[in-house]
């Protein structure tokens, strides 16, 4: 294996761990138990911050989703 290879693999491995965080960090759509815990961020101040919160990390997600996806065929294209 070269030099390249081997960074494209920890990087996808990275992101691949990153993906992961990101998809558990995520709350559901139907909020369940989980915003009787944190108290709600929808209040009259907080529900716009909740908002763009929740947008960056579906943004978020998609681009590593993406990355993921482009590393993996690169890095099998390589060890070809």
């Amino acid at each position: 294996m070269g030099v390249l290879t081997i960074i494209i693999a920890v990087v996808d491995m990275i992101i691949a761990l990153a993906l992961v965080v990101l998809v558990i960090s995520q709350e559901g759509s139907s909020q369940g138990m989980g915003s009787s815990i944190e108290g709600g961020s929808d209040t009259f101040f907080g529900s716009g911050q909740a908002r763009s919160k929740e947008h960056f990390q579906k943004r978020l997600t998609a681009i590593f989703a993406i990355l993921f996806a482009i590393l993996t065929v690169v890095l099998y294209l390589l060890t070809k």
